[in-house]
């Protein structure tokens, strides 16, 4: 048997084909402004205690329902174009497209069971 120099530097348990390549960072559920705009809301609650804390509690609750409310339309979207996906395929193609649709929801449902 002859010795394979890149899979000795491989730790344990990594495989070749996993050793040079990286999984994208999944894409996010919320535009980048939209969560600025929320976090930008809970940091003025947060400041803003002290003198107010009844209307600083009142908006971080409304940044919440605001954040809730965009989250559950984004997924809502998301699911609604990878059900779009796999329409009017033909059966080769569908098999791939139900493929990467079951990922898409593997990847989504254990985001949010990680929040």
């Amino acid at each position: 048997m002859m010795y394979d120099q890149t899979r000795a530097r491989q730790s344990a348990g990594q495989t070749p084909a996993a050793a040079g390549r990286r999984s994208p960072s999944p894409e996010p559920l919320l535009p980048s402004d939209e969560q600025d705009k929320i976090v930008q809301r809970l940091r003025h609650a947060l400041n803003t205690f002290a003198d107010t804390p009844l209307e600083a509690l009142e908006e971080a609750e409304s940044a919440y329902d605001e954040a809730t409310a965009q989250l559950v339309n984004a997924l809502a979207e998301r699911r609604r174009l990878l059900r779009a996906g796999r329409q009017d395929q033909q059966s080769d193609a569908q098999s791939d497209e139900l493929r990467h649709a079951l990922r898409q929801y593997r990847e989504i449902t254990q985001r949010l069971l990680h929040l």
